[in-house]
């Protein structure tokens, strides 16, 4: 067992994980910048190690500084949360050459699954259904084109080593073909050190799926059911559920079988998400995150398991805690970020929380760091909560879910809970009845 382990993380994440440690009986290490040192995962922890400046390149994402930490503390092991480091596999390489050890999947794992084309690549070997599109890179617009003759328009642009909705641009035409290839392969280069992208074919109605899979890293993998994450935002999901309202207890069984098998094959270990496009009954692989979700609660809601806590244990070398036939769906969960973000134009909106009153009742659950008089940094991403709600059913879930919205007091900084006010009163999301093209589209019509 680990006697001490170090989060690599801030915020939610970070007093999740210090959570989850305590009642295992282990000891938590938290991580901060200069900004955070008043942080509630700072003061929630056993011990603490300031890392340096606001800038995350200089604090969080400073590898050197964390393993001097854990060099400092003690930790053994390291969780690295959500975001940040959690699947840089260079980071993962250093951990281990310190005789410490990743609360994660490997390596190869993270390296794989992190460049798209390799994902896709490793994944068809693999059985899994994948979008039509390039078979690799694409280097120049002249196969660019080539490509959306051949698929026909609308097709994507990906970038290579893209994510969080970055160097994805949609071409419907030849026509535009020129400017979406060119603004993905700068926004690869400018983002993240790679300008290598690929096509796929452009779904027109897809929505959002995405299987919970855990695996020990010795050839035995289970799925947790999938989430329906249909609900974006410039690529940014701002509303999860689970189960999926439009799968079948049939297509879940299927798929998930398919993942699960998928991932044993390869010997994963840990937490990850397959996620997929699904359209007109199927499913088109897109990528595998390679770490804990932010949308994890919802799964644990429905299954009534701690994913952070099973992290935990397999990377300590001990099994799973369940088999496959141990997971059965209880009821219906559903999960919105709250953001510190001004309405219409979601800006970033930090500053001073004057109050601040969590919801609470039968099925609420708030994953926040919150408290009266912290102040949100301008540093960092402007989440600021998750509000959790579980029910028997789905319509249970969202009666639930409105009541814990309207008890939901954070006061000093606008954030986007009147969104979700706003949602609760169309008819489309109480019937299941949306696509990921449909916030967007709502957006533009209401605000």
């Amino acid at each position: 067992m680990f006697d001490k382990i170090l989060i690599a993380n801030r915020g939610e994440i970070a007093l999740r994980v210090v959570r989850a440690a305590r009642e295992m009986g282990i000891k938590s290490v938290a991580v901060h910048s200069t900004a955070d040192t008043d942080a509630m995962h700072v003061r929630m922890a056993d011990e603490s190690v300031c890392i340096g400046p606001p800038s995350g390149a200089q604090s969080y994402l400073s590898i050197p500084a964390i393993i001097a930490a854990c060099e400092i503390t003690g930790a053994q092991a390291i969780h690295p949360g959500y975001g940040f480091l959690s699947e840089n596999a260079k980071f993962v390489q250093i951990i281990e050459d310190h005789g410490l050890t990743f609360i994660g999947p490997t390596a190869e794992h993270i390296r794989t699954m992190g460049d798209k084309i390799t994902a896709k690549e490793t994944m068809i070997a693999l059985g899994v259904p994948c979008v039509p599109g390039s078979p690799g890179g694409v280097p120049d617009l002249e196969s660019a084109l080539k490509i959306g003759e051949e698929f026909g328009y609308p097709v994507i642009i990906k970038a290579t080593a893209g994510g969080g909705g970055k160097g994805m641009k949609v071409a419907n035409s030849a026509a535009e073909m020129e400017v979406a290839f060119r603004t993905a392969r700068a926004e690869g280069k400018s983002n993240f050190g790679n300008d290598e992208v690929y096509i796929e074919k452009y779904l027109m109605t897809p929505r959002h799926i995405e299987i919970q899979v855990f695996g020990d890293g010795k050839g035995r993998a289970v799925h947790l059911g999938e989430r329906d994450c249909s609900l974006q935002r410039r690529h940014q999901k701002v509303f999860e559920e689970a189960p999926g309202p439009s799968i079948s207890p049939e297509e879940r069984a299927k798929i998930g079988k398919l993942c699960a098998d998928a991932v044993a094959r390869i010997n994963y270990i840990g937490a990850g998400t397959i996620e997929f496009l699904y359209e007109n009954g199927e499913f088109y692989f897109i990528e595998m995150n390679t770490r804990l979700q932010v949308e994890h609660p919802v799964t644990e809601a429905i299954f009534g398991v701690d994913l952070v806590r099973e992290q935990i244990r397999v990377a300590e070398g001990l099994p799973m805690s369940f088999t496959q036939d141990d997971l059965v769906i209880n009821g219906h969960a559903i999960e919105v970020r709250i953001n510190a973000e001004k309405l219409p134009d979601f800006a970033p909106c930090p500053g001073r929380i004057t109050q601040y009153h969590a919801p609470g009742g039968l099925g609420v659950r708030m994953d926040s760091a919150l408290y009266d008089g912290y102040s949100i940094p301008p540093y960092y991403d402007s989440l600021i909560g998750k509000l959790i709600v579980h029910g028997r059913d789905r319509p249970e879930a969202l009666a639930r879910l409105q009541r814990a919205l309207g008890e939901l007091i954070v006061d000093g900084v606008d954030t986007t809970v009147p969104l979700f006010h706003a949602l609760l009163a169309e008819e489309d999301i109480h019937s299941g009845g949306y696509n990921i093209h449909w916030l967007e589209k709502w957006l533009e019509a209401n605000f």
